[in-house]
C-alpha cells in the first residue's frame, strides 16, 4: 500500500515527542548525491545534506561497498573489548592532517555532543581546573554539558536547567552586528576580572564558523589573539570543528584559514558520509591527561563510522573536495550578491568556501531581522523543490550546505527556484 508524508507525519505525530523537532514533513524513500526523493515520488534539490553530514553526497557508492565489506566480517566489537585495525588507522590519518606541527592522538565517538563533553573532560583532566568559556551563539550539542556551553536559549535551553556550573559566555564578534574583535576580546577579558580568574579555566571553546550561530566566521587576528591568551594562561583552546570540518569550507579544517594550532579539536557530522561517528584529536600529551577507562563507549568509534570515514577521506583527496568548496562557495556568492542587488531583504551575502548563508532583514537594516519571511522562504522553497535550512539566533539566517560533488547544473537550479520563491513572498 502506498503511502503518503501526510499519513507518516501522523503517525509521527503519535509516535514520536515533540521535542524532536522535523524542519521538513517530506519522508525520504532514496537520496543519491545531491538529490532526495519522497515516499511520494517527488524530487528535492538538497541544500541542507543532513544538516552539513553528506559533504560527500548521499550514498556515495565507494563508501557503501566499504561499509558493505566490513558488514562481511563483523558489525560491532567494541574498541575496548576486541579492538580493530581500522580505527587506529582512521587515527593516524587524522593525527597527520589535524592542524599544526606539534604529535597528536585522536579518540572516537558517536555524536558531536559526544565529543565536546569528552574534550571538556580532557581539558579539565589535563589542567586540573574546572572553568570553562564558551561564546554567544555558539552551539555545541544538547546534552547538559552542551546546552550549558551554547550560547542560544531558543529552543536549546529551555526547561532543562540547571546547567553545569563556571561556564561563561563571551560575545562572538559579528562585524555586521557591529561587535567588533576587540570587542569580544574586551568581554572576554571582563570575564576575567569580574567571573572566573583565568589560572582557573581549563579551557576556551569555539566554533571557527558559528553553525546555529548564523555561519559568522571568527576573524583570524581574533583566533591568533585567542591562541596567545591561551598560551598566556594554560589554557586549552578546542575547536568546534563539527560543522565546519572535512572540506566543508575549503580546507579540510576551517582554524586551517586562521593559521593557528587548537590543542583540542572536536570532529563528527561529516567525517563519514552519513554514518555515525564522532572524535576529538588533539596534542598528544593532552589527550593522555585521562587515565585508563575515562574515554570511552560502548559504540564509540564503531567500525563502521571508522571504514566510512578511511573512504570519505579517500573521496576528499581524490576528488579534490577542498577546491570544489571553494569554487561552489564562488557560484553562490556570485548569484546570491546579484539577487541582494534586486532586494534589500537579503541584508548580508556571506561564506567560506561552501559554508554559506544569506541573513534576511527589513528594509535592508541589519537590526530588523526578519524571522517570518525566512520561515516561508524554507517552507514555500520546499513545495517547489528545494530543501533549505534556516539558523540564527534571530531565526533570520538561511544556511547552504550543499554536497560538494553537486554539479553546477543542480546548484543553479537550486538557486533558481530560491530566487523564484523569493521573488513569490
Amino acid at each position: 500500500m502506498t503511502k503518503t508524508n501526510a499519513e507518516l507525519w501522523e503517525r509521527r505525530l503519535k509516535a514520536v515527542p515533540h521535542g524532536v523537532g522535523t524542519m521538513h514533513p517530506r519522508f525520504a524513500a532514496t537520496a543519491q548525491n545531491a538529490e532526495i526523493t519522497d515516499i511520494e515520488g517527488k524530487r528535492y534539490i538538497d541544500f541542507a545534506t543532513g544538516i552539513a553530514v553528506c559533504n560527500t553526497g548521499h550514498s556515495d557508492p565507494r563508501i557503501t561497498e566499504a561499509v558493505k565489506d566490513q558488514l562481511n566480517h563483523f558489525s560491532h566489537t567494541c574498541f575496548q573489548v576486541n579492538p580493530y585495525e581500522s580505527y587506529i588507522e582512521l587515527a593516524e590519518k587524522l593525527n597527520d592532517l589535524a592542524p599544526g606541527d606539534t604529535p597528536k592522538k585522536t579518540i572516537f565517538l558517536t555524536t558531536g555532543a559526544e565529543a565536546v563533553e569528552n574534550a571538556i573532560k580532557i581539558a579539565r583532566a589535563h589542567t586540573g581546573r574546572p572553568g570553562v568559556i564558551a561564546f554567544k551563539g555558539g552551539f555545541h550539542g544538547r546534552t547538559m554539558m552542551g546546552m550549558a556551553l551554547t550560547g542560544k536559549v531558543a529552543p536549546y535551553k529551555i526547561g532543562f536547567g540547571p546547567f553545569p556550573s563556571e561556564v561563561f559566555h563571551a560575545p562572538f564578534p559579528i562585524d555586521y552586528h557591529g561587535v567588533s574583535a576587540e570587542d569580544s576580546l574586551a568581554a572576554l577579558e571582563g570575564i576575567f576580572k569580574s567571573d572566573i580568574e583565568p589560572n582557573r579555566v581549563a579551557a576556551i571553546i569555539l566554533e571557527p564558523v558559528q553553525g546555529e550561530g548564523g555561519f559568522y566566521a571568527a576573524p583570524t587576528a581574533f583566533m591568533k589573539a585567542l591562541r596567545k591568551i591561551c598560551d598566556d594562561h594554560g589554557i586549552m583552546l578546542i575547536a568546534d570543528e563539527i560543522q565546519t570540518g572535512f572540506a566543508r569550507t575549503g580546507k579540510l579544517f576551517a582554524t586551517e584559514h586562521m593559521g593557528i594550532e587548537p590543542d583540542l579539536m572536536t570532529v563528527a557530522k561529516a567525517m563519514a558520509g552519513g554514518f555515525p561517528i564522532s572524535g576529538v584529536i588533539g596534542k598528544a600529551d593532552i589527550m593522555d591527561a585521562a587515565a585508563p577507562g575515562g574515554l570511552g563507549g560502548t559504540y564509540g568509534g564503531s567500525v563502521l563510522g571508522c571504514v566510512a570515514g578511511l573512504k570519505v577521506l579517500d573521496i576528499i583527496r581524490e576528488d579534490n573536495l577542498c577546491a570544489r568548496a571553494n569554487e561552489i562557495g564562488a557560484l553562490f556568492n556570485q548569484r546570491l550578491l546579484a539577487m541582494q542587488a534586486d532586494d534589500d531583504r537579503i541584508g548580508n551575502v556571506r561564506n567560506l568556501g561552501a559554508m554559506i548563508a544569506i541573513e534576511l532583514v527589513k528594509e535592508g537594516d541589519a537590526n530588523k531581522p526578519n524571522a517570518e519571511l525566512t520561515s516561508a522562504l524554507v517552507k514555500h522553497a520546499a513545495e517547489k523543490g528545494l530543501i533549505l535550512l534556516a539558523c540564527g539566533i534571530r531565526g533570520n539566517v538561511i544556511r547552504f550546505l550543499p554536497a560538494l560533488t553537486a554539479s553546477n547544473d543542480i546548484l543553479n537550479e537550486g538557486l533558481d527556484i530560491l530566487e523564484a520563491s523569493l521573488k513569490k513572498l
